[in-house]
């Protein structure tokens, strides 16, 4: 639907939208001086920053990496332990708690932190990835890296029936869990998100991937814009009519693929709405993540937070803050810790090898995550081979502390001016 005068997506800013706030610290611009050889090599300037967000329910130093709560639980991590490795916020999923519990339930519990014990800020995505991915047959994870078109765009995995089906309205799709018929719209997400309560949620929008063509890309994003338009209407209007609520603040995400023209028009549109953040999202190619999330923030308000969706690989973090994200998520830290995977300063390593039997150091010397002072890669080694639970807990622990311990280095040396040394030094030695 078109945006008219009197609409929320033009309107003043309502009252209540105070309740939420970013203040912009130190640019790193400014405080490293970058080379003009550095400039050149980053394609354009570097537009990192550290900050804060003003939550109801605190605030958020940036840069900062945002622990993944997929189903109101950092999996295998209790919230206080999430608490205890420094986290700052939980991002959760609407499109699970929709399923299960519901968000009804959630919103009687009086909204996810208190559903999950968890008193700091919290983040919910909008549904749309996992409409979209599980639709389409692919779990969890949709190819990324290659740009292939050859095919047709609704393509599903192979020997996979589609679950979901697109229209102006939303989306048609089949519970991942038992099949039933469920549909999803920019309304229906908006008020879902609403009773799920957390601090700040994402507008509903359609993923694309690299494989998709340029003309469906087009009208995908498009679209994207017209449900944007609607999900700030709908927003606003759940607001004033649900009174008392802490004011949830509401991001518009970023589509737009690989292409500049379409990832620069999607932040200049989404960027002149009514809207409290902004995500990227949709398909980056590694290698162009950088230049990509530039293309986004050099269009987008620059007193508003920008936040990257599902990025945790150490090289991907510091390009992504040095291009101007200021939060980001991903899954991966506990996915790879149940695999036995544990992150190290001088890289990734699997705790079931043979060579760890009698290693009675910590996963990481110097860590001061509770896995590391308090067990030895032995006796973790020992839980994981032993098929014990409580193996992936203590991983995850270290890996969840790794990454947000390394996201909070980087802020302190924006702030000092030693950014580039700090990003060298670290990347040189997780890669070497």
């Amino acid at each position: 639907m078109p945006a008219n005068p009197e609409s929320p997506v033009s309107s003043p800013l309502p009252a209540r939208q105070s309740e939420f706030s970013f203040r912009v610290g130190k640019r790193l611009s400014e405080s490293c001086s970058p080379s003009a050889s550095q400039i050149a090599a980053n394609g354009g300037e570097f537009l990192g920053r550290t900050g804060t967000i003003s939550t109801p329910h605190g605030e958020i130093q940036t840069p900062a990496f945002i622990a993944v709560g997929t189903k109101a639980t950092v999996k295998a991590v209790l919230p206080e332990s999430i608490a205890g490795l420094g986290a700052q916020a939980v991002l959760a999923n609407a499109y699970h708690l929709y399923l299960q519990p519901g968000a009804d339930i959630l919103d009687e519990a009086g909204g996810l932190g208190a559903f999950m014990n968890w008193p700091g800020p919290t983040f919910t995505d909008s549904g749309g990835f996992q409409v979209m991915s599980l639709g389409s047959g692919f779990k969890k994870v949709i190819d990324m890296k290659s740009v292939d078109q050859s095919g047709p765009d609704d393509a599903v995995a192979p020997g996979k029936e589609r679950l979901a089906h697109v229209d102006e309205e939303g989306v048609w799709f089949k519970s991942h869990l038992n099949g039933d018929r469920h549909r999803f719209s920019p309304e229906i997400s908006m008020n879902v998100q609403h009773q799920l309560g957390a601090d700040i949620m994402f507008a509903f929008d359609e993923l694309t991937t690299l494989q998709n063509s340029r003309g469906y890309q087009e009208e995908s994003l498009e679209r994207t814009r017209r449900w944007a338009e609607r999900c700030i209407t709908e927003h606003f209007r759940l607001t004033s009519e649900r009174t008392g609520k802490p004011y949830q603040a509401l991001f518009g995400v970023l589509q737009g693929a690989q292409y500049e023209d379409l990832r620069r028009k999607a932040s200049r549109d989404l960027g002149a709405m009514n809207f409290d953040g902004f995500g990227i999202g949709g398909a980056l190619e590694k290698e162009n993540l950088g230049t990509i999330v530039r293309w986004c923030n050099e269009e987008l308000p620059e007193n508003k937070p920008r936040h990257l969706l599902g990025i945790s690989e150490p090289d991907d973090i510091f390009t992504a803050i040095e291009n101007g994200a200021d939060t980001f998520d991903c899954v991966s830290p506990t996915r790879v810790a149940r695999n036995s995977a544990f992150y190290h300063l001088t890289g990734r390593y699997n705790l079931s090898g043979a060579k760890y039997k009698r290693d009675f150091g910590p996963l990481q010397e110097g860590c001061d995550c509770y896995a590391c002072l308090n067990y030895s890669r032995a006796y973790i080694h020992h839980l994981f081979k032993a098929k014990e639970m409580v193996s992936a807990t203590l991983i995850s622990i270290h890996n969840e502390r790794f990454v947000v311990k390394m996201v909070d280095d980087a802020r302190l040396a924006i702030e000092a001016g030693t950014f580039f040394d700090f990003k060298a030094e670290t990347l040189g030695r997780y890669y070497s």
